[in-house]
């Protein structure tokens, strides 16, 4: 019994570990998307990036890396249903959306999904949270507000259609979370995320395709690839931001609550800001300092005071 009880706990500390790498790659993830689109639209890039992630599984497959379990039929339809709010709607709105937003303005809409979240658990999980988590939420949301505040200051204007864009991946991932609690514990995650991957290779493929078909253009669909920062985004893209966080939020939601999974996102916009400076050569002001000690300190609260089941 007591073997059973730390093995358990040696899997939650795995799954919060794996959820702090995670949201360091997310943070990332954005600021390598705005090299990507430098030399193509979101959709190729969609394409490009989940065929890289298609390749990198196969050859994890091959290799004898990696398992994949087999499926029932009648689990198919449910895979495939979560499969289009995460990844087709969220990384498909998330991508689009950067084209009209700021790698720093998106990470820190994308860092409001535990608000959503929390709401969305209580009212259709029946997750219970505590007050102290709560008002870790709040004190993580003030956060976001101060880095918020000083974008708009600094931008003059946040593009409404990037925020709309930006928000409806929130509302996809938030929607990917509520359904897909019960699949994660029946299938392992790898097996999820390479059945997800092949799905979004084949939807962003046909879309990329389709689009040059249409436009007789169809010879400038490999054309990114003669650019060499191309080729390191779409890597990075396809092989850590698409293959690696999916294992690892999928391995999270069998161990830790569906709010407390989410919260951890509001380390991203953090990971963007200082990603955008050190990388893309972005300012960093006191006041995004001090709302990312913020939300570093809203997170530790609601981590700190995690209900126990």
């Amino acid at each position: 019994m007591l073997t059973r009880y730390y093995g358990m706990k040696r899997k939650i500390v795995f799954a919060y570990l794996g959820l702090f790498l995670m949201t360091t790659i997310v943070g990332l993830s954005f600021i390598f998307v705005k090299i990507g689109l430098n030399a193509s639209n979101s959709y190729d890039l969609l394409a490009h990036r989940f065929s890289i992630a298609l390749v990198f599984v196969v050859l994890l497959k091959i290799f004898g890396l990696i398992k994949i379990g087999k499926i029932e039929r009648k689990e198919w339809l449910k895979i495939i249903g979560v499969s289009f709010f995460y990844p087709i709607l969220c990384f498909g709105f998330q991508t689009v959306g950067m084209e009209y937003s700021t790698a720093s303005q998106a990470g820190i809409i994308f860092a409001l999904l535990p608000i959503f979240t929390l709401i969305a658990a209580s009212l259709f999980l029946k997750e219970k949270s505590s007050i102290l988590q709560k008002t870790g939420i709040g004190i993580s949301v003030t956060g976001l507000i101060f880095i918020f505040s000083q974008n708009l200051s600094s931008s003059g204007e946040t593009n409404i259609y990037g925020v709309i864009l930006m928000l409806l991946s929130v509302f996809s991932m938030v929607v990917y979370y509520m359904i897909a609690k019960k699949i994660m514990q029946k299938h392992n995650s790898i097996t999820l995320t390479s059945v997800m991957i092949i799905i979004g290779f084949v939807v962003f493929n046909l879309v990329g395709i389709s689009r040059h078909l249409i436009n007789n253009s169809i010879n400038e669909f490999f054309e990114p690839f003669m650019s060499m920062s191309f080729i390191v985004s779409v890597l990075y893209l396809g092989i850590l931001s698409s293959v690696l966080t999916s294992f690892l939020t999928n391995y999270a939601l069998t161990y830790i609550s569906t709010s407390n999974v989410s919260v951890m996102n509001n380390i991203s916009p953090i990971i963007a800001i200082l990603g955008g400076v050190v990388i893309l050569g972005e300012s960093l002001s006191l006041v995004q300092i001090l709302g990312g000690l913020t939300v570093l300190i809203g997170v530790s609260v609601v981590i700190y005071f995690q209900r126990k089941n």
